[in-house]
């Protein structure tokens, strides 16, 4: 369902709004991307007994915040895209004060999922204050521009957390989440006027939110976008949750592991690139379909180089470099178009369908993530197998959805 969006009033010009919005998504990013480095430290202080337990710290961010999806959206249908992400940054800082005195691990997650809740605020509503002001094919250009500015932040984020780690030890990273929580509000509030004038709020109230849900979870080519969605985040959920022992256990980077990261992160950025030049002309299910082909073909090939032993040596590293550079192109292809194709036909519910879209792919990657995760045995064989299934099942999926 189309409709005209009624004329927003900007404070501020279009590059400031993206670089606003890149910030507000960084978030998230940034919370999961600067503890990698710390991994080890939470392992050996919380959980000696079995390391692999330290993934959960990030697992237990996603899970919260696909659990905070569901409540972000539909409040700011009701009261303000500002207010609510807003009130995301306090919940996300005052939870990360709290992760700072956990003393055990189980003390540590909680405060890791209250501070998931509190990230989805700024991680939905964003987006649906950005189909507020855009819709359709431009939507998607408009989000693949935050997105490249957005990839720096997977560049440079375990960098920077590993600065801070060496310093004053790992509890300091949850310092620089207050301090990116700040800056992100005030940005907003000083700068960015309300999208949603109140006469176009609805009102909260159970049978309201019920229809509105109904609504996006009934609607057969959402419920596609949804389940493509998922499998997108599985899959690259349970690399990130992996990487910092795949690049240095397995593969021995060492201290270097920030580096690749950020060089993996540079490289695929160039997904966002080709996304926001060419989806215009060729449209957002034919770019998304290219890319899932793509990962198909590069992980079924990895997959037979590591069941067969067949890669010397000397290649086995840059082989599986290039091939985590290839799960994050395909992430920055992919991820801007479908929710740019979802929410084109909920523009009306915009907030509920982000919240229920975000919320069900969210939760239902963490169900992918952390068995996948928890399966580390030394080898890059458990990751590589899920890529393919899932990315095999995303494109068999997409051949179902229409274009907009």
């Amino acid at each position: 369902m189309n409709e005209p969006n009624p004329t927003p009033i900007r404070s501020q010009p279009l590059p400031e709004f993206i670089a606003m919005l890149a910030l507000i998504f960084a978030v998230i990013a940034f919370s999961i991307d600067s503890m990698l480095p710390a991994l080890p430290q939470i392992a050996a202080e919380l959980s000696p007994g079995n390391v692999n337990r330290a993934q959960l710290v990030l697992t237990a961010f996603v899970a919260g915040m696909g659990i905070g999806l569901l409540v972000a959206g539909p409040l700011s249908d009701t009261l303000g895209r500002k207010p609510v992400i807003t009130a995301g940054f306090a919940i996300y800082a005052l939870a990360a004060i709290a992760a700072v005195f956990a003393n055990s691990l189980e003390m540590l997650l909680v405060a890791r999922f209250v501070q998931g809740v509190g990230a989805a605020a700024p991680r939905i509503v964003a987006l649906a204050l950005v189909r507020d002001l855009y819709q359709g094919r431009e939507m998607a250009r408009i989000t693949s521009f935050v997105m490249m500015i957005f990839i720096l932040i997977p560049a440079v984020a375990p960098s920077i957390g590993m600065i801070i780690i060496q310093a004053i030890g790992w509890r300091g990273v949850f310092g620089s989440f207050v301090l990116l929580a700040l800056v992100g509000a005030l940005w907003l509030n000083l700068r960015q006027a309300e999208t949603l004038p109140p006469a176009a709020r609805r009102p909260l109230n159970l049978s309201a939110l019920g229809a509105s849900a109904r609504e996006v979870l009934g609607n057969s080519q959402v419920q596609l976008i949804t389940l493509v969605m998922t499998l997108g985040f599985g899959q690259m959920f349970a690399l990130l949750s992996s990487a910092q022992q795949l690049y240095v256990d397995t593969y021995h980077t060492g201290d270097s592991f920030p580096l690749w990261f950020a060089a993996m992160a540079l490289l695929s950025g160039g997904g966002t690139v080709l996304n926001a030049r060419y989806v215009m002309r060729l449209g957002m299910r034919r770019i998304v379909s290219a890319a899932y082909a793509m990962q198909v073909v590069v992980s079924g090939s990895m997959l037979i180089l590591l069941m067969g032993d067949l890669l010397p040596p000397g290649l086995r590293f840059p082989a599986f470099f290039l091939w985590s550079v290839s799960v994050f192109f395909m992430a920055g292809v992919t991820f801007g178009n479908l929710n740019a194709m979802a929410l084109q036909r909920m523009g009306h519910v915009a907030g509920m369908a982000a919240s229920v879209i975000a919320a069900v792919s969210t939760i239902g990657a963490v169900l992918i993530a952390a068995p996948i995760g928890l399966l580390y045995n030394g080898t890059a064989l458990p990751i590589v197998l899920a890529t393919l299934i899932c990315s095999g099942l995303a494109l068999w999926l997409m051949r179902r959805v229409d274009e907009v």
